[in-house]
């Protein structure tokens, strides 16, 4: 089709959005928010015969992507309010989001092409020349779509789902509320922080008279594996994290601890799951004081390897029985490793897909404003990450070095068929 093929920065090629424009693959008609407006589907980014774009994850299916989609390296979370009454307006909204968001991760620009200067263009174009970089955008609900201050703004109470509920106060908390909450969500992840920002940047455009963003993270360096081909990352202090997490490889765990079944209810969310995101800023100055054998002792695992005290590899598994020879655990009763552990909390099970963050420095403290986004989906937060929660607030050594400062849960409906939107099924 005459465009040239780009390397793209993830190491992979992929067709850059300016040269799928400039091969006239501009994906049909551009929307507008509005009751009763139509959302036609852009056309496919490849003609017919071309080899798949490897730097593209597909927007529809089954379950939203960026779940159990293999982390890339980076995150853009946005948080936001709607300004608006209109339950007809939140539906547009949805399917516009949607709309852009097929888009996007097919390399597209978030709308058509628009030539008329006259009028803003329908992508703000920072990411013309860049790939798709496995972008992933996923949407979620948060409880106060569905009831806030005990007004039925939306008339969407009645389908609201038990699980989605404002998380309870929690020890350790110390949360912003600027922080915190939100009637919607967009994570958009991807391996160019440039594509992530493009990618929530027009969708917040696109929102503009319908919702104001509440609050949002920027994220690098995942701090979670969630497929096999991935190797385990490092959080920001210096251990290997998420070695046991929940891998797409793994059909089961994902049906028995993320995925809402048909029996969860309620009917539009099955297929769906729940995402909890708590900001977890780690008092580095403080940790990086502390000598390397209380570290291993806080975490239960070694700095280097990633071994747990147990061990000698990073897989074996944690011996919580195992006792030195005074008559102590090797994993202390306190050791993040052991309260985290499934068999202490009957087995229930987190698919974590963290990131890092840095926002600078604390002025009131000239220390660093660095931690962990933390980001969990889960079939249920009452069963899953609630009582987890609950018991590393109580009695994780880890608590010294952390404070949790912002919180949220939104419902993630399920994916979504070509032509669909996320969010129909709730409103059909």
């Amino acid at each position: 089709m005459g465009a040239l093929m780009r390397f793209g920065k993830e190491g992979q090629h992929g067709l850059t959005r300016r040269q799928l424009l400039g091969a006239g693959i501009s994906g049909g008609a551009g929307f507008a928010l509005g009751a009763g407006g139509g959302y036609a589907l852009g056309q496919d980014g490849a003609t017919s015969g071309a080899a798949p774009d490897r730097a593209v994850v597909p927007f529809h299916g089954v379950h939203q992507a960026g779940i159990a989609t293999p982390a890339q390296e980076r995150l853009h979370f946005a948080a936001f309010d709607l300004t608006t009454h209109s339950r007809a307006d939140v539906r547009d909204l949805l399917r516009a989001w949607s709309l852009a968001a097929e888009r996007m991760c097919r390399g597209l620009p978030a709308g058509a092409e628009n030539e008329n200067p006259l009028a803003p263009p329908d992508d703000t174009g920072e990411a013309f020349d860049l790939t798709a970089a496995h972008l992933t955008i996923t949407i979620g609900l948060g409880p106060s779509l569905f009831s806030y201050a005990g007004e039925d703004r939306f008339q969407l109470a009645a389908k609201q789902p038990e699980p989605l509920a404002p998380l309870p106060p929690l020890p350790g908390d110390e949360l912003d509320p600027d922080r915190s909450g939100g009637d919607l969500c967009v994570q958009a992840c991807a391996n160019d922080p440039q594509v992530a920002f493009h990618a929530v940047r027009n969708l917040t455009r696109i929102a503009r008279g319908v919702a104001v963003m509440r609050w949002s993270q920027l994220g690098f360096g995942r701090t979670s594996t969630t497929s096999r081909s991935q190797a385990t990352p490092r959080n920001l202090m210096g251990f290997k994290d998420g070695t046991n997490n929940i891998l797409a490889e793994d059909p089961q765990a994902l049906r028995e601890h993320v995925w809402v079944g048909a029996s969860d209810g309620p009917p539009w969310m099955t297929g769906g799951t729940y995402v909890v995101t708590r900001r977890i800023r780690m008092l580095i100055e403080a940790w990086d004081r502390d000598p390397l054998a209380d570290q291993e002792r806080v975490i239960g695992r070694r700095k280097t390897s990633g071994a747990p005290l147990t061990g000698t590899q990073e897989h074996d598994p944690v011996d919580l029985a195992a006792k030195r020879a005074d008559g102590q655990p090797i994993v202390a009763a306190d050791a993040h490793v052991r309260l985290a552990a499934p068999s202490a909390h009957g087995g229930a099970r987190l698919l974590r897909r963290g990131y890092s963050f840095t926002d600078g420095m604390d002025r009131d403290l000239g220390q660093l404003d660095a931690g962990l986004f933390f980001v969990a989906f889960q079939r249920d937060p009452r069963t899953h990450f609630v009582p987890i929660q609950r018991r590393l607030g109580h009695d994780d050594a880890l608590n010294e070095y952390v404070k949790h400062t912002g919180s949220a849960v939104f419902a993630i409906p399920p994916g979504t068929r070509r032509g669909g939107w996320v969010g129909e099924t709730l409103f059909s």
